[in-house]
């Protein structure tokens, strides 16, 4: 290859830079959004206090009788936008799966004690 040239065009045209070794720092708007732990805190003691809304509790009731799209279409009427109504019908699912998941272990630990008294 013949000798380079400091030129104004082809392929290493321009102001030559070194690169940054931690490169570029995050912007703030990158992590708008992402709940801290505080707000997270705050949401959930508001939630144990306040308890769920009226088409949130009609939503998990289409949830439990299996009628998954019948609870997207019921969120999404409410909400307004299908991604919503699909972030809404997760979060049912999975606060019933919780609600499921404890009871199991309430019952089992209730079986143990009936038989440590015998």
């Amino acid at each position: 290859m013949g000798i380079r040239y400091k030129l104004a065009v082809g392929l290493d045209k321009g102001h030559k830079v070194d690169r940054l070794e931690g490169g570029r720092k995050q912007r703030p708007t990158r992590r708008k959004g992402a709940a801290t732990k505080h707000a997270k805190f705050v949401r959930d003691l508001v939630r144990e206090i306040a308890g769920f809304s009226p088409y949130e509790k009609r939503c998990q009731e289409l949830l439990k009788i299996q009628k998954d799209k019948r609870a997207l279409k019921f969120c999404k009427k409410r909400l307004g936008t299908h991604i919503r109504g699909k972030k809404k019908r997760e979060e049912m699912q999975v606060l019933l799966q919780k609600i499921r998941k404890a009871q199991q272990a309430r019952e089992h630990q209730q079986h143990q004690q009936q038989q440590q008294q015998k």
